[in-house]
C-alpha cells in the first residue's frame, strides 16, 4: 500500500470549526423513523441502503454526493487523474474524528485494507488490486466511494475493532455498538431496535446546512404505528410512507408527504446452482436450473397487477435489474406481458405439469410493501401450479439467512440501488459469478455467464460511453436471454413530513442529516 500513501496527501486548509447553522436559526431536537434499523455501526459491515446513509451522518468518505447524486469532494478537496491508471487525491486538511483525533492518510490506507477485510459487506467499493495505481482505466473510480467510509485507525486498533463487524456472519465488535467519524453527527446513545441518539459535531469542517442540535431516530416497523407517531406530531419525519395512507397524511393538519421517484429495483432471485433446492418438494434435482421454469415464473407474475394493486401506482414496472434514469439503453428491453397460461405449458415442457412446492424468502420491514408483493407473487404463482410456502420475516433475520456466507435460500425478493449510479455494479454484485474480488457477493441465486462476466469486465474498463454502453447492453441481454432474475419494478419514494420540516429528498433514498432545517 505504499503508493496509495504516496500519493493521498493534503495540500488544502480545512474549515477549522462548523458556521452558525441554518442562518442562525435556532437549533432544534430533530426526531424520525424509519421502518428498521441500522443492524450496526460498524460502517463496513453491512451493503444496505438505509445502514449507508445512517452511517453517512456519522462517517465520510473521501467523496460524497450531493442532493442531485453528482459527486463533490468531502474528506479529499480534489483529485486528478496522473496516468489513465494513476490516480492522486488531496486530503483535506484540519479535520478531526469526533474523539479528537486527526484525520491523516494512514486513515484513509486503514480504511481501505479494512473495507476489502473478509467480514466486510462492502469489499466492492475498492478493487482488491488498488492502489490507486490501477491495474487498468476505470471511469467509474470514486462512484463508489460515497459510501466507502473513513474510520479512525488508532481508535480502531485501541477497541479491537480492526477487522468488520459482519452483520450477515454475525460477528461483532466494539466498533458494532460505537462510533467514531468525522461527519456532522456524533452517537450519544444506541439501543439497537430501539433508539439511537445523535448530538451536532461543532466542530465538522463543513459549513452546516441544518439547524439541529439533536438527533433521534427510532425504528417503527408497523406501519400503522409509524404513520400514527407522525400524525400525533411524536416524530417529525417518518418513512417509508405506506401507499394507503399518502391520501390520509396529505389531508391532515400538520402534515404531508414528498413523493419522488426512486432508483431501486425490487426483483426475484431464484437458486441456479444447488442440485436439489433448499425449500421444495422436488427431489433430487433443482427446476430452477431449467431457463423455461425460470420463464415460466417470470410470465407468471403480473408486475402492472402489483403496481395498480399492491403498490396503488406508485411502483413502475421494470425490464432490467437497473433504474431507466441509470442506463440510457434502457428503452431498447422491454418486460413481457403476464401470460399463466404460456407459463403453465413451459413448467409442462420441462417436466412439472402439475407444478411444485418451493419456500420463499422476504423481508416484511425493508422496501415498500415487501410481505404484500412476496404474497401477490405466490397468489399469482398458484394459478400455474406453484405453491409458494412463504417466509416473511424482519430485515435483520431475513438478511442473515439468505446473504452469503450461509446463503440459506431457494427463492427471495430482494431490491438493489446501485451504489455507484452505474450498471457495472449491477453486472458484478448481482449477475457476475467468479467471485473474485468480491464478484457476485449479492448473487444469492449464483446466477453464472462467464461471457457476461467478461462483458461487465470490459465495460469496467472501457473509456469511450458509446462502447460502454454498448458492452452493458450485450450483458443485459444475456441476463435477459438466461432469465437470471425477475425485476419487479422501481419503487417510489414516499417520505412523511410534519410542517415546519424542511429536508431534500435523494432519488437514492439516502437521508442526510445535513440539509434538515425545523422551524
Amino acid at each position: 500500500m505504499q503508493t496509495i500513501r504516496k500519493h493521498l496527501v493534503a495540500p488544502l486548509v480545512a474549515l477549522a470549526l462548523a458556521l452558525p447553522s441554518a442562518a442562525g436559526a435556532r437549533a432544534e431536537t430533530f426526531r424520525f423513523a424509519f421502518q428498521g434499523d441500522a443492524q450496526s455501526l460498524d460502517p463496513h459491515s453491512l451493503n444496505e441502503t438505509f445502514s449507508l446513509g445512517f452511517w453517512g451522518n456519522i462517517y465520510e468518505g473521501l467523496v460524497r454526493r450531493k442532493s442531485d447524486l453528482q459527486i463533490e469532494p468531502a474528506l479529499a478537496t480534489h483529485w486528478e487523474a496522473l496516468e489513465p491508471t494513476r490516480w492522486r487525491f488531496h486530503l483535506r486538511k484540519g479535520v478531526k474524528f469526533h474523539n479528537g483525533n486527526d484525520f491523516t492518510a494512514d486513515d484513509v490506507v486503514f480504511s481501505a485494507q479494512r473495507v476489502r477485510a473478509e467480514g466486510s459487506d462492502l469489499q466492492t467499493r475498492i478493487a482488491q488490486d488498488t492502489q490507486v495505481v490501477n491495474s487498468a482505466p476505470n471511469p467509474i473510480l470514486f462512484s463508489e466511494w460515497e459510501t466507502w467510509y473513513i474510520m479512525d485507525k488508532e481508535w480502531s486498533e485501541e477497541n479491537d475493532a480492526v477487522d468488520p463487524a459482519s452483520v450477515t456472519e454475525g460477528r461483532d465488535n466494539y466498533a458494532a455498538f460505537h462510533a467514531n467519524g468525522t461527519g456532522p453527527f456524533a452517537v450519544v446513545s444506541r439501543e439497537t431496535d430501539v433508539k439511537t441518539v445523535l448530538r451536532v459535531n461543532p466542530d465538522w469542517w463543513d459549513s452546516p446546512g441544518h439547524n439541529l442540535s439533536e438527533v433521534v431516530m427510532t425504528p417503527i416497523p408497523t406501519d400503522a404505528t409509524r404513520v400514527a407517531a407522525l400524525l400525533s406530531d411524536e416524530v417529525d419525519m417518518a418513512y417509508p410512507v405506506p401507499v394507503q395512507d399518502l391520501q390520509r397524511i396529505n389531508a391532515s393538519n400538520g402534515a404531508r408527504v414528498l413523493q419522488g421517484p426512486e432508483l431501486r429495483t425490487i426483483f426475484l432471485g431464484m437458486d441456479q446452482q444447488s442440485d436439489e433446492l433448499l425449500e421444495s418438494s422436488v427431489k433430487g434435482k433443482n427446476p430452477f436450473k431449467d431457463v423455461r421454469v425460470r420463464r415460466a415464473f417470470l410470465l407468471a407474475i403480473d408486475a402492472e397487477a402489483i403496481r395498480q394493486v399492491v403498490m396503488r401506482d406508485t411502483s413502475t414496472p421494470a425490464a432490467l435489474l437497473i433504474s431507466p434514469f441509470l442506463f440510457s439503453r434502457a428503452g431498447e428491453f422491454s418486460r413481457p406481458k403476464a401470460d399463466p397460461e404460456r407459463a403453465k405449458a413451459l413448467l409442462a415442457e420441462a417436466g412439472y405439469p402439475d407444478g411444485f412446492e418451493v419456500g420463499m424468502d422476504c423481508p416484511n420491514n425493508r422496501y415498500v410493501n415487501d410481505e404484500k408483493i412476496c404474497l401477490a407473487a405466490a397468489g399469482m404463482l398458484a394459478k400455474i401450479g406453484v405453491k409458494v410456502n412463504l417466509l416473511a420475516q424482519p430485515k435483520a433475520q431475513y438478511f442473515a439467512k439468505v446473504l452469503k456466507p450461509k446463503n440459506q435460500t431457494s427463492f427471495y425478493l430482494l431490491g438493489w440501488t446501485p451504489s455507484s449510479m452505474d450498471s457495472w455494479n449491477i453486472l458484478h454484485n448481482l449477475l457476475g459469478c467468479d467471485h473474485e474480488g468480491g464478484r457476485g457477493k449479492f448473487n444469492l441465486g449464483n446466477y453464472c455467464s462467464p461471457e457476461l462476466d467478461k462483458l461487465a469486465d470490459q465495460a469496467l474498463g472501457e473509456i469511450d460511453a458509446a462502447k460502454r454502453d454498448d458492452l452493458i447492453r450485450r450483458a443485459y441481454e444475456i441476463a435477459e436471454r438466461d432469465i437470471s432474475h425477475i425485476p419487479l419494478h422501481q419503487q417510489g419514494l414516499a417520505w412523511g413530513v410534519r410542517d415546519g420540516v424542511k429536508l431534500e429528498q435523494r432519488a437514492d433514498n439516502q437521508f442526510m442529516l445535513r440539509h434538515v432545517v425545523k422551524n
